[in-house]
C-alpha cells in the first residue's frame, strides 16, 4: 500500500443534538467563533499535507458545497468595495484544496458513510476526520497519525485517555503498548463499543481520527447493522482486527468536543479567547461578568 493522500469527512449525520438550529442548516455549518465546524477539520487535513479530500454528504447538505466553492457574486462585490482583506479570507476557503462530494442516501450510520468513498478511494489507505472532534496541536493530528501509518503500515485510531467514568461514551480499546513509543501507540487486542465501567478493558478511547487501510471496505460491506440499526465503523474495525493489525495513538494536543451542546460552548468560549482580534476584549468582557449571579 502506498501512503496516505486523501482524507475523508463524514457529514451526513442529521445533528439531532443541535435542534432546533439544525432543522434548516448542517451541524458541520455550525459557526465556532468565525468559521464553520467542519472548516476546523479540513484545515488540519490541509496541514498535514493532504490535497484530494471527500466530503460525505447528504440531504440538505448543499450548504457545505457552496461554503467550499468560488462565491463569483460576493467576491466581485468585495473587490469592487475594495474590501481586500475580506476578499483574500473568501478566496482562501475556495482555494484551499480540491473537494469531492459523495451523497449518501440514508442516514444508515458512520460505518456505511465510510463506505460511500469506496469508488474514489479505491486501494490506497485513507484518513478519516469527524468535524465534531476539533484539535488544537502543534503538528496536526491527522499528520502524527500518517507517521504512525508510515511505520507500521497498518491501521490506526486515535487515542485519549477519559476519566473512568466516562468510558460508556466511547468506544475504548484493550491494547498493548508498543516498545519505545512512550506508551503512545498501542498494538490493538480489542475493541468495546460503549462499555459499563466495570467492564472496560481501559480508559482509553477513541476519538474521531482514523488511517484506515482500504481493506476496510471489505469488512463493512459484510459488518451486520448494530445500535440503531446503523452500520458500526467500531463493529467493522473488529471485523478489520481479526485479519490484520491495528494499532492506536495517543495523539499529542487537546481535542475538543463540539458535537454537543455544552462542549460546543466551551470550544466557542477557548477558541475566542486565543483569537488574535477577539481574545483580549472577549476576556476582559469574560472577567467582568458576574458568575455568581444564578
Amino acid at each position: 500500500m502506498g501512503q496516505v493522500c486523501r482524507a475523508v469527512f463524514p457529514a451526513a449525520g442529521l445533528g439531532t443534538r443541535f435542534l432546533p438550529a439544525t432543522k434548516a442548516q448542517p451541524k458541520e455549518m455550525l459557526v465556532l467563533v468565525d468559521k464553520p465546524i467542519i472548516q476546523y477539520a479540513v484545515e488540519e487535513a490541509v496541514a498535514a499535507g493532504l490535497r484530494n479530500l471527500v466530503i460525505i454528504t447528504g440531504r440538505g447538505k448543499n450548504a457545505i458545497e457552496d461554503h467550499f466553492d468560488v462565491s463569483f457574486e460576493l467576491e466581485r462585490i468585495l473587490e469592487d468595495r475594495g474590501k481586500s482583506d475580506l476578499l483574500s479570507l473568501v478566496r482562501a476557503v475556495s482555494d484551499m484544496v480540491h473537494i469531492a462530494y459523495v451523497r449518501q442516501k440514508e442516514a444508515l450510520g458512520l460505518g456505511h458513510a465510510i463506505l460511500m468513498a469506496r469508488d474514489l478511494v479505491q486501494s490506497e489507505p485513507f484518513a478519516v476526520l469527524l468535524g465534531d472532534d476539533i484539535i488544537d496541536a502543534d503538528t496536526p493530528c491527522i499528520g502524527q497519525m500518517m507517521e504512525i501509518y508510515e511505520r507500521h503500515h497498518a491501521s490506526v485510531v486515535a487515542i485519549m485517555e477519559v476519566p473512568r467514568e466516562d468510558v460508556c461514551r466511547y468506544g475504548v480499546i484493550d491494547g498493548i503498548p508498543v516498545s519505545g513509543s512512550d506508551d503512545r501507540v498501542y498494538a490493538v487486542k480489542n475493541m468495546v463499543e460503549k462499555p459499563r465501567v466495570e467492564d472496560s478493558p481501559s480508559n482509553l478511547a477513541i476519538i474521531g481520527r482514523y488511517i484506515l487501510t482500504p481493506a476496510v471496505f471489505d469488512v463493512l460491506e459484510t459488518t451486520a447493522r448494530g445500535a440503531g440499526g446503523e452500520i458500526q465503523l467500531t463493529d467493522g474495525l473488529q471485523d478489520l482486527l481479526a485479519k490484520e493489525p491495528i494499532y492506536a495513538y495517543k495523539f499529542r494536543g487537546k481535542r475538543y468536543d463540539a458535537g454537543e451542546k455544552l462542549g460546543f460552548l466551551k470550544t466557542t468560549v477557548e477558541f475566542a479567547l486565543k483569537n488574535e482580534e477577539l481574545g483580549p476584549a472577549f476576556r476582559s468582557y469574560l472577567k467582568s461578568l458576574n458568575l455568581n449571579e444564578p
